[in-house]
């Protein structure tokens, strides 16, 4: 459970990067704290870095669909079952795209701390925009 939930931590701050709107936002900063305590360093590959942009791109746009499935929930259960079905998604988007989720979750918290890294990861998602 932590790993999905840090990893949805880690999606968010990414597909904020990228102006998607956040699902569980009163989760963020306890889990931020968390994943960034457990980040390796920051010294990322080209394919690492251009994977995470890519998993993040998909995840911004399965994020927008859950956070509009989040909005119109009707009671707290219904929201907590739209926020693991969320999870489940990202996990499998970031799988799919080759990364492990402590990876992505590293690259998350790295772009958040060095304005140039994020710039970087930037430009492998911006010409790919259609």
């Amino acid at each position: 459970m932590q790993r999905l939930t840090a990893l949805l931590t880690a999606a968010l701050l990414s597909a904020g990067m990228l102006s998607a709107p956040a699902i569980a936002q009163e989760d963020a900063s306890s889990q931020a704290a968390q994943a960034q305590a457990a980040a390796p360093a920051t010294d990322f590959s080209d394919e690492k870095l251009q994977q995470f942009a890519e998993a993040s791109k998909e995840i911004a746009s399965v994020s927008r669909d859950y956070t509009e499935r989040l909005q119109n929930a009707e009671d707290e259960a219904a929201k907590q079952e739209v926020r693991m079905e969320a999870n489940e998604d990202m996990v499998n988007i970031v799988e799919d795209s080759g990364l492990e989720v402590s990876t992505f979750n590293a690259i998350g918290q790295a772009i958040q701390q060095d304005p140039e890294l994020m710039k970087r990861v930037q430009g492998m998602v911006e010409p790919q925009a259609e």
